[in-house]
């Protein structure tokens, strides 16, 4: 059986690069595929366009009417690019998207005729099974209806010779079941209470959208060689395998030349980035080796975050076309970097201005000052329910490790704004001099672009970090959907902004201050009840973790300590206020997240149990059997003096037993927690049982087939090894 790993480095060495070419160039590609403005120019009528153009930018509904007129013209537009079906693409609660393709080919009644139909019926609504995807209790079983329904603010595309249309994913009763509806909920609140205090600084601000750029990171690996690790395929991760001796400790990957497949299936999946209208723009080798990074321009969060989720789909399809596997788990691979999804995120305003960049004139400074604290603000408040929106079981074997952020949730903002927030700070309480305010806004608030010059460096090991015009959360992990993670942060900035809105008017109303002097005296409070969240030193010090607790701060290291948060009467009571999600809603999203969580460490502990006892121990005993004959001949040849000659293959052959004897002990005993764990009933409970007496196991076990792996003839093992995964180009 161990020729399977040789089959597979055989053929992963004998690859040659696919034979690639760019069809033309990006900027001509860019959305050729997508039923963008200038295809709905040429296909839709002027009313129809109108009604388009008015659901994406101010919400308003379509007619049912003119949705049919949508539908012809993107019916006509999907044929003349030899398009057979359309799906209503969603994203239901597994984390990934889903869809369910029908022909636009339909036949008369009789049978007699045929033709190609599509409608605003089946344009605006669908009526896919909603029992079998996860619903943490809104639906019963037998109960089978759900909706998706039309979200035109993310256009339509065409993916091979099917036209997908996004869609939110409802149940009968009217709750949630995916990702996007709340994010969208959340995206309108945000927009809500951020144009409203923009009126404070410019009156013509109309709509305020909040901005996302993900950074995406993973691993290419050969796909012979990760079809030859039962493991990797079934968990996407190595739960077992010795660190290579050679890993990423010279960093002569990071930045480097990009290896000729690598580089061919970038351009590749470019092209068909390209012709989406994902505007992908950056490419690089990342730490760890056969480890990249794909990075796009910055878009409407929505947008941004329905490219993403294509974009991963899009990423393992192109793979299959080179012989590729692409690896989106957190941490892959044991001894180097995991991979992150780092959200990159501002606010703009229809008027042209990036809310997190600071500009020449004082007021546009104030402006900046503004979002920029209450951001800090939110983040203080709600720090414990950002960390839970990252939560998964994936992502804990990432969070504290070298390359990543910590679990304790802190703000990073760099010596030079800490020294402006200082000053800030000690604002006087009421009205404010004129030679104070004018002060402040010279030789303060004016200076801040020239104080950002020198400030945009970044803590690598700050979950959250201002980076210049933008907050950076580092902390959501790579295989993630952006959209838990951009709806908990856009809700809570957006609550923040609402009460800092309220607080000002109070002060301008009942202590007739002035405006700035109002708004300095509500940041100048902000500025010292957020305090505690700010850090510039070392996340991964013991010692920040001694301050962080201090300081009052959470410390979850595990995704079941974490979703606690997710259901707490704080996120039920914001999340409610916001207009977000409802209590059945959250509850769901809890339930269901710690079902994913139980489910995942189950399947990998079974892996794992089957891994080592069906791979792993028949190959030691295989090669102890060999140790033993060489011994009984060794024997034969020198008799009462064999002892002393076959010293070392005794010592190996008494190591190997005693391996396998802790692999199957602790495998047996890791069954019966499992068992155990089974039998609970409680959510919460049963997530704490594998985290806490199922999962520790794992590394147990792991330490002992790793220790064979070293003792036993490379020959005979059965495992592709580290070193061929990660260092076969």
């Amino acid at each position: 059986m161990s020729t399977l790993r040789f089959q597979a480095l055989k053929e992963a060495s004998n690859r040659k690069p696919v034979h690639f070419e760019e069809t033309d160039r990006k900027s001509i590609l860019f959305g050729a595929n997508v039923f963008n403005a200038k295809a709905m120019k040429q296909y839709l009528t002027s009313d129809a366009l109108k009604a388009v153009q008015g659901a994406i930018q101010f919400g308003t509904k379509i007619d049912r009417k003119l949705a049919d007129y949508i539908a012809m013209g993107m019916k006509e537009w999907a044929l003349s690019k030899g398009v057979t079906h359309y799906t209503h693409w969603f994203q239901p609660l597994t984390g990934t998207t889903a869809e369910k393709h029908d022909a636009f080919f339909e036949t008369a009644y009789d049978g007699s005729d045929s033709v190609e139909k599509f409608g605003g019926a089946q344009l605006v609504q669908q009526e896919p099974d909603a029992s079998s995807f996860p619903n943490g209790g809104i639906r019963n079983t037998f109960e089978a209806r759900g909706y998706t329904a039309w979200d035109p603010t993310s256009p339509a595309f065409i993916y091979g010779t099917t036209l997908c249309i996004p869609t939110v994913f409802i149940s009968y009763t009217g709750e949630a079941l995916d990702n996007k509806i709340p994010l969208l909920r959340a995206l309108s609140a945000i927009d809500e209470a951020a144009t409203e205090v923009c009126k404070y600084f410019d009156k013509n601000v109309k709509k305020v959208t909040a901005t996302l750029g993900w950074e995406q990171e993973y691993f290419l690996i050969d796909k012979a060689l990760a079809n030859s690790r039962p493991d990797l395929m079934m968990t996407g991760r190595t739960l077992l395998g010795h660190t290579s001796a050679k890993g990423q400790q010279l960093d002569d990957h990071y930045f480097g030349s990009i290896p000729t497949r690598a580089l061919t299936y970038m351009r590749d999946l470019e092209q068909e980035c390209m012709l989406l209208g994902i505007p992908v723009k950056t490419r690089h080798n990342e730490v760890a080796p056969n480890q990249f990074e794909l990075a796009p321009i910055f878009e409407e969060t929505n947008l941004a975050v329905d490219h993403n989720c294509l974009l991963m789909d899009v990423m393992q399809k192109v793979a299959e076309r080179h012989d590729l596997k692409v690896l989106f788990h957190e941490k892959p691979f044991k001894g180097v970097n995991g991979s992150g999804k780092h959200n990159n995120w501002s606010l703009a305003t229809d008027t042209g201005v990036n809310l997190l960049s600071p500009s020449k004139t004082p007021m546009s400074n104030l402006q900046f000052l503004t979002f920029f604290i209450n951001t800090i603000k939110a983040v203080n408040d709600y720090e414990s329910l950002l960390r839970a929106a990252i939560a998964t079981a994936s992502n804990d074997h990432r969070l504290g490790a070298n390359e990543a952020p910590p679990a304790i949730i802190s703000v990073f903002i760099g010596e030079q704004l800490t020294k402006v927030l200082a000053e800030l700070e000690v604002v006087t309480t009421g009205k404010l001099s004129p030679e104070e305010k004018t002060d402040l806004k010279l030789n303060v608030v004016g200076k801040i672009p020239d104080v950002l010059l020198d400030n945009t460096d970044r803590n690598r090991t700050s979950p959250f970090a201002f980076t210049g015009n933008k907050f950076e959360f580092r902390a959501v992990g790579s295989s993630a959907n952006c959209s838990n993670a951009m709806t908990t942060l856009n809700t809570i900035v957006a609550k923040q902004l609402k009460d800092f809105k309220l607080e000002v008017d109070a002060l301008i109303e009942s202590k007739d201050m002035k405006k700035d002097d109002a708004i300095f005296n509500v940041l100048r409070e902000y500025i010292k009840v957020s305090k505690k969240i700010r850090f510039e030193g070392d996340g991964y010090s013991e010692a920040w973790e001694i301050e962080a607790a201090a300081r009052g701060l959470s410390n979850f290291k595990t995704t079941p300590e974490a979703l606690k948060v997710r259901a707490s009467q704080q996120a039920i009571a914001l999340f409610a206020e916001m207009g977000i999600m409802n209590r059945i809603e959250i509850e769901a999203r809890y339930e269901i997240e710690l079902e994913e969580y139980t489910k995942k460490i189950q399947i990998e502990g079974r892996v794992l149990g089957d891994i080592s006892k069906n791979h792993v121990i028949p190959t030691a005993i295989r090669y102890q059997n060999t140790l033993i004959e060489n011994v009984k001949g060794l024997k034969d040849i020198f008799g009462s003096d064999f002892e002393s000659i076959a010293k070392e293959q005794i010592i190996v052959i008494k190591e190997i037993s005693g391996h396998i004897e802790g692999i199957n002990s602790q495998v047996d005993a890791m069954t019966n927690e499992r068992k155990k764990a089974n039998n609970l009933t409680h959510a919460q409970e049963m997530a704490e049982a594998y985290c806490n007496n199922v999962k520790p196991y794992f590394e147990i076990i792991r330490n002992h087939c790793d220790k064979l792996e070293l003792l036993v003839d490379n020959e005979l093992w059965m495992l592709t090894k580290y070193r061929e995964l990660l260092f076969t180009k």
